[in-house]
């Protein structure tokens, strides 16, 4: 087998043709925040953002999982607002998931 053999044209074509679209997408992203005045009312929007987006990567699934992923979700909210240890939070979280699974719930 030749070195040179080790991923075809077309596979490369698209392997560059993605780096640079994340490329663009983020730099982007940053030269448009360079134009965009920050008020307060932008600046709340650009601090809830990160859980807006939290939110709609774990609701589907969640929702999807049924009970186990209800009750670790839960066990993860619950541990965040008594101790604020995200850590703990989402070892507590998987725990129950992991135990309401073994039960069979």
């Amino acid at each position: 087998m030749n070195p040179n053999d080790w991923i075809s044209t077309p596979a490369f074509i698209a392997i560059l043709a993605m780096t640079a679209m994340t490329y663009l997408m983020r730099a982007g992203g940053f030269w448009l925040m360079a134009h965009v005045r920050i008020t307060p009312r932008v600046r709340r929007m650009l601090e809830a953002l990160p859980g807006s987006v939290v939110v709609a990567i774990v609701l589907p699934g969640v929702v999807k999982a049924g009970l186990p992923a209800y009750a670790g979700l839960a066990g993860v909210v619950g541990i965040m607002i008594a101790t604020g240890n995200q850590f703990l939070g989402v070892a507590i979280g998987v725990g129950l998931v992991a135990l309401v699974r073994y039960f069979g719930l």
